[in-house]
């Protein structure tokens, strides 16, 4: 079956750091683009950050350049989101997501197929 499952989410305290994790059954990953979005209450899911393939190419969304760095590591089919100086406007569920074969696929959610539970990043001020 195919399966992401994102892990990593919790409270942390606005200025502090978390790691999510995006692991991916089978060669889910191989080849493919991944990215991580994030959706609060009531608001749309938005893009975050994406990484291609080979890892040497990421592209983020404005409100978390320099705070936020995307990688991974194929040979553990596993993306990885750490997000630093987190602000109170940062809390979501946040998903990773596969994308597609080329670079970049885009911030658009529906160009990515599988994706994962979610899992919920809490920023208290």
């Amino acid at each position: 079956q195919v399966q992401l499952v994102e892990s990593g989410g919790g409270l942390v305290q606005a200025g502090g750091s978390l790691r999510l994790s995006c692991a991916a059954s089978g060669r889910l990953f191989s080849g493919y683009t991944v990215g991580w979005f994030r959706q609060a209450p009531g608001l749309e899911r938005e893009f975050v950050a994406a990484i291609s393939w080979g890892g040497s190419s990421a592209y983020y969304a404005d409100s978390v350049k320099g705070r936020f760095t995307i990688s991974r590591d194929n040979a553990k089919n596993t993306v990885y989101l750490q997000m630093n100086s987190l602000k109170p406007e940062d809390p979501a569920v946040y998903y990773c997501a596969r994308g597609g074969r080329s670079w970049f696929t885009g911030s658009d959610a529906t160009t990515y197929d599988y994706w994962g539970q979610g899992t919920q990043v809490t920023v208290s001020s």
